[in-house]
Parts: structure tokens; sequence; C-alpha cells
């Protein structure tokens, strides 16, 4: 089932329909529906430390869990990831769940995939959250197939609500909205899943807000065993070359990004002497990352990072809804655009009708001033 809203709006005026996938009778689904089972997050790690995705995450589902009035779950496959375990108690999970087996102690798709399938069957939760990392993008559609639950993937926000069938007129009580632009970002659907439980949605890093951590809270860790048949160990892993980010954009207080508008890679220069005078870091839409400008590491929107600095400048940036989704929430934007009907003006708070090629360095030459 999905309802569809054009733009960006509330949800009040949202129109549900049924998708044909989702009409299945009940008795197919190989899960049975549990609504007082718990909320659940997959506690992505790497070498012990948890994935920011993760932390956003935990925050999201105790609200969830709080709405749902059941408890928060996370479940932990690693070797030696304690730690970790504890950790996630401080970010408001209930329990966790820790499977520590050598065979877990780096990501490969089958036995992870087997562990968690294992453990859905074993406590039906009602919802399954996971990061729409790599990992959790290759993870979370086999576990999906495998407990033939539905997914919506790349989320964008999640919410608990009531949802009448406009057919049968039937209303189902706290489900899921899984919250996400479709169709190239022009429209934003909220899909929901009555019948293929657990509820399962991949969310991507920054669109959450990381709720401050509470060292006092209480939870408990539940050891686990899962057998793993050395016959799933398909992959080995021989060497790893782990290339660490450039760019952190989502710790920026102020970003400076550059679009098309810019025109060339020489020319980028002038984004990065501005981010150097302000104290802030680069961005970059996709027009820019795709003409070659600077890489994929700087840019920001829907398939890049999203961000909420103290201070956006735009520089050349058209606006495309697929970025502005990534950017839209920062605290002041200032938009420098020669085109005033560009679409970047709607979300920006001072907006600079103007060629950036003048006008960067103006504001260069008065921040230089200033200080």
């Amino acid at each position: 089932m999905s309802k569809i809203n054009q733009g960006h709006g509330g949800l009040k005026n949202l129109q549900f329909a049924f998708l044909p996938a989702l009409v299945k009778r009940k008795e197919e689904a190989m899960i049975e529906k549990n609504p007082n089972g718990e909320v659940w997050v997959f506690a992505e790690q790497e070498d012990g430390k948890l994935q920011d995705v993760v932390i956003e995450l935990c925050g999201k589902a105790r609200d969830l869990a709080d709405r749902l009035q059941t408890k928060v779950g996370a479940v932990l496959p690693g070797h030696n990831v304690e730690n970790a375990a504890k950790e996630l108690i401080m970010w408001g999970v209930d329990n966790v769940y820790l499977i520590d087996d050598a065979k877990l102690a780096r990501f490969t798709s089958t036995p992870y995939a087997h562990v968690m399938t294992e453990m859905i069957k074993r406590h039906r939760p009602q919802i399954v959250l996971y990061g729409a990392t790599p990992l959790g993008r290759d993870l979370a559609p086999r576990i999906a197939s495998a407990t033939r639950s539905g997914m919506t993937a790349d989320c964008t926000d999640l919410q608990i609500d009531d949802v009448p069938d406009a057919k049968t007129k039937e209303v189902y009580k706290d489900l899921l909205l899984q919250i996400r632009p479709a169709f190239g970002g022009n429209i934003i659907a909220t899909i929901v899943n009555p019948f293929w439980w657990p509820q399962m949605a991949t969310v991507r890093e920054g669109v959450i807000p990381k709720r401050e951590p509470d060292i006092s809270r209480r939870g408990e860790i539940v050891r686990e065993m899962i057998p793993i048949d050395d016959a799933m160990m398909l992959v080995e892993i021989i060497e790893r070359h782990v290339q660490p980010r450039r760019v952190n954009l989502k710790g920026a207080r102020i970003i400076v990004a550059g679009g098309a508008g810019v025109g060339s890679r020489d020319n980028f220069t002038k984004i990065f002497d501005l981010a150097g005078a302000l104290g802030g870091a680069v961005g970059a839409s996709r027009a820019a990352v795709d003409g070659g400008f600077v890489s994929h590491d700087y840019q920001v929107g829907q398939t890049g990072t999203t961000v909420r600095p103290a201070l956006y400048i735009a520089c050349g940036i058209s606006g495309a809804v697929q970025h502005r989704a990534g950017m839209q929430e920062s605290a002041k934007i200032i938009a420098i655009n020669s085109d005033p009907d560009a679409p970047i003006f709607s979300v920006a708070h001072y907006g600079i009708v103007g060629d950036l090629n003048q006008v960067i360095p103006m504001m260069i030459k008065a921040f230089k001033r200033r200080d």
C-alpha cells in the first residue's frame, strides 16, 4: 500500500492506494505479525566502531517504540564487539542482541543475512531498520527475501500512524509510515506494509538528527547463539584496503557548495577559496561531480551526503529537488545564482542574483576585511 503526495508538504493531504504486489493473503506471510514486537536496529559496525547512521537510527527507533509502547532492540553481529553493545544502550536501546562469532569478524553477505533472518524468526520484531549504507543495501534485501517481508529503501523519514483502506474501510492500526522521495524526487511517497511483517526500511545517513547520548541509561545485553555452517562462508577476505573519507561534510558548521554554474574544474578553486576564508568545508551538487569538477566525496544531496550546517552557501547551484533534499534543513542558506528563477532561491534565506565570478571575490574580500 502506498500514499503519494505531490511536493514536499505535510501528510494530511495524502491519498492512499493499494499496490497490487502487497495485496496478498495474510497466511502467505512467513513471519506472523507481532504488534507487541520490538523496534529493531541492525547495528552495523566496523572493527567495533558503530556507523553514524546506526546512532541516528537508535534515536528514531526510540521515538517509534515510545509511540508503540514497546522496547528498542539492536542486533549486533560481530566478533569482540561488546564495547559497541554497551554503547548502543546509551543511544536509546533497551535490549542489545549480541551474536559473537569469529566468522562474523568481517562482513560477508551470506552469514550476516543468515544471522539476521534467524534472529527475526526467533524474536518476531514488528519493525527492523537498517542504514542505507553499501553494507545495508546489500544485506536488507536478502533478509526481506528470506523472511518474505516488505521493505522500503532509502527512506528520509519514519512515522507511526493508523492507515485506512479506502476500498474496504478497514483501518490498520499503528503501521510504520515509510517516507521516501519517488520518481526522481518529484513526489514524496509514503509506503506502508499491513501484512508482510516485520516492517523493514533502510534509511539514509544524515536524514535523522542524532540524539544526545544518555550515559545513565540501563539496558540488557542478550547473548545469542546462531550456528553458522562452514558452507555459508562463500567469500574469503584476503586483503582489505580502507580509504578514509577526505571530506567531513556532516561535521562542518559552514559549507560552501558549487554547482554546474561554476563552469569548470579550474574555476572551482573559487569555491575552495571562499570556504577557506570562512573556515568551512567544500560541497558540490551532483551536476558538478558529474562534470568532473570534484570527486563524489563532496556531493551534497539525495545521492550524496545530507547536511545540516549552521551556514550553507550555494554557488551556481540551480537547486534540483535531489540537491535541496540534502541541504534544505541548514540553519541559514545563502544562494548565489545568475538566474533569478532558480529553484534554489525557494529554500534560501538570502539570495544574491549575480555572477558568482564577481560575487565570490567580493565576499572573500569583505570577510578578510572584517577579520
